[in-house]
């Protein structure tokens, strides 16, 4: 029984092709006599002609030769040396100051350019582009909260000249290098506060629109979330704006039928930017897996990536990254309590619920 067990586990790794299982086993294929890697990208054999070995090596004592695709005779695995080549042209291009050419670094990964872009995607989330366009954003971030004068900071980033900065604060900081620097001094940032379904639900936004939404047990440990972010942002109470999105995002907790759509002023990396922009495109009532989510975008190894840009969400409910849940459907990792979560999941199915048994009835009537 216990082999059997054994036998249908190593079966679905096969199955999922689980490059985490390359190195427990390796199985032969009775019909061809190739023996492979359970994450070898070779078609699937039927599981009637399939048996296991402990070692590429006891495979070959037992007659079968190795698959020229995933090379199981080998100590490192094809997955295992391309991400260590990856990682090493990501060391490589933290390091440079100006964005190293395509060429070179598909060259330095051993890889064709076509290739090496595609690799690189896949396993890190972004282009090397926008990774490298990432990492001088953080260097600049890094240095201006550090206290260094603002050219020193943007020099010190690779930035050819401040005025290249000044033009894009809005994409890089969300303000001028001066205030970040300050702790957004100088910035001003209204915050409102409701009691809802779920606690409480505050709102922050500055002139560009919602900066925060965050849920919590009370009003005070809100206001600190948010003084906590931009410690010496000025900061006002709600005005007329800000306090339609506030009643807004308490109405979607109570009734949440639709998307809840507001202005948004929020700033990730490249990759952040799309997870964040596919949640929005969820509907309310439906859930997504980080795997899917991650194969939406075109990136199947991504999903651990999209688990971290969920997490990174700063605004609470208008990118509903509460809709991701984990493969097999339970509600995981929600940063503002997955007792909430599930509420608000549950609340969001019983509305849909809800409105197409109204539509239901609608066509009944028509038809009538």
């Amino acid at each position: 029984m216990n082999h059997a067990i054994a036998a249908g586990a190593r079966w679905r790794a096969v199955c999922a092709r689980d490059a985490a299982a390359d190195s427990r086993f390796v199985y032969a294929v009775q019909t061809t006599g190739v023996f492979c890697r359970p994450s070898c990208p070779s078609r699937r054999p039927l599981e009637r002609n399939v048996i296991y070995f402990e070692t590429g090596a006891a495979a070959e004592r037992a007659g079968f030769r190795p698959c020229r695709r995933c090379h199981p005779e080998r100590a490192v695995s094809p997955n295992d040396d391309r991400a260590a080549r990856i990682r090493a042209v990501c060391r490589a291009i933290e390091a440079a100051e100006a964005p190293p050419q395509l060429a070179a670094l598909a060259a330095a990964a051993g890889l064709s350019r076509f290739h090496f872009q595609r690799v690189f995607k896949r396993t890190v989330g972004v282009t090397p582009r926008e990774y490298f366009v990432a990492q001088r954003r953080g260097r600049l971030q890094r240095a201006l909260a550090a206290g260094e004068a603002v050219d020193a900071a943007v020099y010190g980033a690779g930035f050819g000249s401040a005025s290249r900065v000044y033009e894009h604060t809005g994409k890089l900081l969300g303000m001028s290098p001066a205030a970040y620097r300050d702790g957004a001094a100088g910035e001003r940032i209204r915050c409102g506060f409701a009691r809802c379904g779920l606690g409480w639900l505050g709102v922050a936004a500055t002139d560009r629109g919602v900066c925060a939404i965050e849920l919590g047990a009370s009003r005070a440990a809100l206001a600190r979330a948010f003084a906590g972010r931009f410690p010496r942002a000025a900061v006002d109470a709600a005005d007329d704006s800000l306090g339609q999105w506030l009643s807004a995002a308490v109405a979607f907790v109570e009734r949440p039928a639709a998307p809840l759509r507001l202005p948004l002023d929020i700033h990730g990396t490249a990759f952040q930017q799309r997870v964040w922009r596919a949640l929005q495109s969820v509907p309310p009532g439906e859930t997504v897996s980080y795997g899917a989510l991650a194969r939406k975008l075109g990136q199947p190894d991504a999903a651990r990536a999209v688990a971290r840009a969920c997490a990174t969400n700063p605004v609470a409910l208008a990118i509903p990254c509460h809709r991701v849940v984990a493969t097999d459907g339970a509600s995981r990792g929600y940063r503002w309590g997955v007792a909430r979560k599930r509420a608000l999941l549950e609340r969001e199915r019983a509305a849909a619920a809800s409105m197409a048994g109204a539509a239901s009835r609608a066509r009944s009537v028509r038809r009538g």
